[in-house]
């Protein structure tokens, strides 16, 4: 897995996770929070979407870091297999972060960001999601608290 950092370029998955552990060191006495959400964004004239995961750490009340990987699929699909696989997506980046952290003996919070809310073509597909995220152990959020998806992501989307 490659993520970009706007701070450190180009980086793979465990200097990310090491980057994250120095980041919550550095202040041990704060509360951090791991958000992941993942975006999409159909470009036509690519013939391709974007999928885009967002992984934040934050340091609660006092800001944070972000990573992010992009990929550009062909496949199209529709909304709804494109929110499903959004968060399938953040799913296992979530998996693999929960599974390093209990080698590390690490303990940190994590949220799942949906890109669905109460309004627009996605309210159909809440329990859904929510359902998916939380049945594997992870807090969801959606619209308007999931800036993880909706603000991080999707800025990387276009």
């Amino acid at each position: 897995m490659n993520f970009i950092s706007p701070t450190h370029g180009p980086m793979d998955f465990d200097d990310v996770f090491d980057d994250i552990l120095n980041y919550a060191q550095a202040n041990p006495e704060e509360k951090y929070l791991l958000i992941i959400g993942t975006d999409s964004q159909q470009h036509e004239n690519k013939g391709a979407v974007c999928y885009v995961t967002a992984l934040i750490v934050h340091r609660q009340g006092k800001g944070g870091r972000f990573f992010y990987r992009r990929e550009m699929d062909r496949m199209s699909r529709s909304l709804r297999q494109r929110i499903f696989y959004e968060t399938s997506r953040s799913l296992v980046l979530a998996s693999v972060l929960t599974e390093k952290l209990a080698d590390s003996g690490q303990d940190f919070n994590i949220e799942i960001h949906l890109d669905v809310g109460n309004n627009g073509a996605t309210k159909n597909l809440i329990k859904e999601v929510v359902g998916m995220v939380v049945g594997s152990g992870f807090h969801a959020r959606i619209k308007p608290e999931s800036y993880g998806a909706s603000s991080v992501a999707d800025k990387y989307t276009k």
